[in-house]
């Protein structure tokens, strides 16, 4: 059993800003879910991986930042205004830190080599707005497409922070229970008045069940420790919830046989997030106490360690390594794949090495990028502790 599934759950909440190993290892499954979805395309659609990867970056986003705010503002309670100068400074500090240099200096560098989309929609990007982009527009951004989920989580972070700092402490479960339904319901009413799908799909709203449940567990785990053991100790309802997913995704799938129904129905548009939260509600839930067995040994071995540890490097590069739709016949990788497989031939023969080459080209731009950039600079956090 893991270190987790041992901590006592009489310990006092500001105790439990520890490093939750196997949190890293359901990292490189989401970040491997959204590689393996956006790069199969035309060979395993239907799947939805790649929409289940991000709401469980989202889950996972809503239980690690619920459970810093509130650790950190217990610690600051007997300090004049109940230390919310300190509480904003500390937390706005660390999170630019981890996210914001490498994100700009991506930017930066598409915008001095062209690429379109960067050029066209550059303020967007950097003001974190490529979902509103996305929503307001009607449209997709080619390369850039996948950063909407970065804004999202940005722009949770302007709204977290001092909702929860605000909020007594036993509205947390009401609270969440709320952004849960209404983020459902939003997603219903845009369904209904026949929007475009993704406008539901991208916006920060029609997302906050995914962190609503995050926000749950994390006050669990902080003051309902022996509530929180007993719902997770036991893997049943990860399987439960992951068997109701895939029943969606199959659902949708049948649906989408009908010309008058198609893809985007009620269930896809509504319910699949909602069921794609749970699941990973659920696994993340069950990390945190500790999987054991297999499981165990899938979070834990040093490959998931590593690749949880550079999944943001993961997740922002591979739309430029590769991208099904929009990736050009001149790219760079293209031409570099194409001289390859002339040279050795053997490697047309599956789509597999074709994969693996786009994979070990965004593993070492991640891991270029967490070693001279990301590390370096995240290791000034520890100037700024909760």
């Amino acid at each position: 059993m893991s270190n987790q599934s041992s901590i006592p759950t009489a310990a006092p909440a500001r105790s439990t800003l520890n490093h939750l190993r196997q949190l890293d290892g359901i990292r490189f499954i989401a970040v491997g879910m959204v590689l393996f979805d956006h790069w199969m395309v035309g060979r395993a659609d239907g799947l939805a991986l790649g929409a289940l990867g991000v709401t469980i970056f989202f889950v996972l986003s809503g239980f690690l930042i619920t459970r810093i705010l509130l650790s950190s503002k217990d610690k600051l309670s007997n300090q004049p205004n109940g230390g919310l100068g300190k509480y904003l400074k500390t937390f706005y500090i660390r999170r630019t830190l981890r996210i914001f240099p490498i994100y700009y200096l991506t930017l930066f560098v598409l915008y001095l080599i062209n690429e379109p989309p960067v050029r066209r929609t550059f303020a967007w990007l950097a003001l974190y707005a490529s979902n509103i982009y996305i929503a307001r527009y009607a449209t997709w951004m080619g390369t850039v497409d996948h950063l909407w989920s970065l804004a999202v989580e940005e722009q949770v972070y302007l709204i977290f922070p001092l909702l929860l700092f605000f909020m007594p402490r036993r509205w947390v479960p009401l609270t969440s229970i709320l952004m849960i339904v209404g983020s459902v319901g939003l997603r219903y009413i845009l369904f209904h008045k026949q929007l475009p799908w993704f406008i539901g799909y991208v916006s920060m709203p029609t997302c906050l069940d995914a962190f609503g449940l995050g926000m749950l567990m994390a006050f669990t785990w902080l003051y309902r420790r022996e509530w929180f053991t007993r719902l997770f100790q036991s893997s049943t309802w990860v399987i439960v919830s992951l068997l109701a997913f895939l029943g969606a995704v199959w659902l949708t799938n049948w649906l989408a046989q009908t010309p008058s129904i198609g893809y985007h129905n009620v269930v896809a548009d509504v319910w699949e997030r909602l069921i794609g939260s749970l699941f990973g509600f659920f696994l993340i839930g069950r990390a945190v106490v500790g999987f054991r067995g297999p499981m165990k040994w899938v979070l834990e071995n040093p490959v998931s360690q590593y690749m949880g540890r550079i999944s943001y490097g993961l997740y922002l590069f591979h739309n430029f390594v590769f991208n099904f739709f929009h990736t050009q016949p001149t790219h760079f990788t293209v031409r570099a794949w194409k001289r390859l497989s002339e040279m050795m031939p053997f490697l047309t023969s599956s789509y597999f090495f074709q994969f693996s080459f786009y994979l070990v080209l965004t593993v070492v731009l991640a891991t270029i990028s967490w070693f001279l950039i990301e590390k370096p600079i995240n290791n000034l956090k520890d100037r700024f502790s909760y």
